[in-house]
């Protein structure tokens, strides 16, 4: 089992798709902690912006929807990253595992 993952760790494939996957997952992170963070900043020097109703004849108000709107950015994100890792990053790491399986079998490959 060992030398399956020395040759998994030898492709290059497998670097490529850590540092591709590591990418979005902090490109995304930070995403989300900036909205989030300046939602927190909003209420700590903007209250009165948020406490603005959305309608006159409504309860709801600006602070309502942007809290509302930092969740479902953040779950759309989520969505985002999950997208991409089924449409490329599980189809490549099965690819490299089954590469490293098939040399692991070749008593030839090095």
């Amino acid at each position: 089992m060992r030398h399956l993952y020395e040759r998994i760790d030898r492709d290059p494939r497998f670097h490529a798709l850590a540092r591709r996957r590591s990418l979005l997952g902090w490109g995304l992170g930070c995403a989300v902690l900036v909205a989030y963070y300046s939602f927190i900043l909003a209420i700590a020097f903007a209250p009165q912006l948020l406490a603005r109703r959305l309608a006159d004849d409504t309860v709801l108000t600006v602070g309502i929807a942007a809290g509302l709107g930092v969740i479902g950015f953040s779950v759309a994100l989520t969505g985002v990253y999950v997208w991409r890792a089924n449409r490329t990053f599980d189809r490549l790491n099965a690819e490299i595992v089954d590469d490293a399986m098939r040399g692991a079998e070749d008593p030839h490959a090095v």
